[in-house]
């Protein structure tokens, strides 16, 4: 498998489908009330994992035959660009990102605050990456990076999708707030679903086509 197309999938998928996401927000509100390269460093690490374990749920999923993951594949990425594209469709013009922002102040109100007798670097790691994996187990983007997984190059994808959690993170927590504000919730849901059915389509081309 191509290592330089499981990178592109990854990078481009994870970067646009992230951007304004529940971890998004996650790690902006947390950057808001901690030093930011420890929160940089819990969001980052808690992310990584979860890409290492979709990539290997990936792999599981691809000793199963080959012709049959890739319609599934098909399915998965042409059924969630559908669905992402219904859900812009709904939304207004000027809809924000409020809903995602409130979900994200929500899950960080209920686990109790950073102890001032713990260290503040592991204590504030070790909160951003719980509240990180938690709101990020069962995402579209960790069902991506699986399916992506069992039909492209796993460390390619694995890199991609890495460096693409990188970007958000790095730009949640330096600028997160001012970004969201600035972004529209039905251009961000539109391009991923654009991005979802591309990838589909690309897909079930190669199939149809015996590639």
């Amino acid at each position: 498998m191509n290592i330089l197309t499981g990178f592109t999938a990854g990078l481009l998928l994870i970067t646009l489908s992230e951007l304004g996401d529940k971890t998004f927000f996650i790690g902006a509100l947390l950057a808001m009330r901690h030093p930011r390269r420890w929160v940089f460093v819990g969001v980052t690490a808690a992310l990584f994992t979860m890409t290492v374990l979709s990539v290997l749920l990936g792999q599981v999923a691809a000793l199963m035959p080959l012709h049959y993951v890739k319609w599934a594949a098909v399915v998965l990425f042409i059924g969630g660009g559908a669905k992402l594209l219904y859900d812009a469709a709904a939304m207004g013009a000027n809809d924000t990102l409020e809903a995602e922002q409130a979900a994200a102040c929500a899950a960080i109100q209920q686990q109790a605050p950073v102890s001032s007798r713990r260290g503040l670097a592991s204590a504030v790691v070790l909160r951003a990456f719980t509240l990180t994996f938690v709101a990020e187990w069962g995402d579209r983007t960790q069902l991506a990076t699986l399916t992506l997984a069992a039909t492209h190059s796993p460390l390619g994808v694995m890199v991609g999708a890495t460096l693409g959690h990188a970007i958000c993170a790095a730009i949640a927590v330096v600028s997160g707030k001012w970004i969201a504000g600035k972004l529209s919730e039905r251009w961000l849901t539109t391009m991923s679903g654009g991005l979802f059915l591309l990838f589909g389509v690309v897909a079930a081309f190669a199939l149809i086509n015996g590639s």
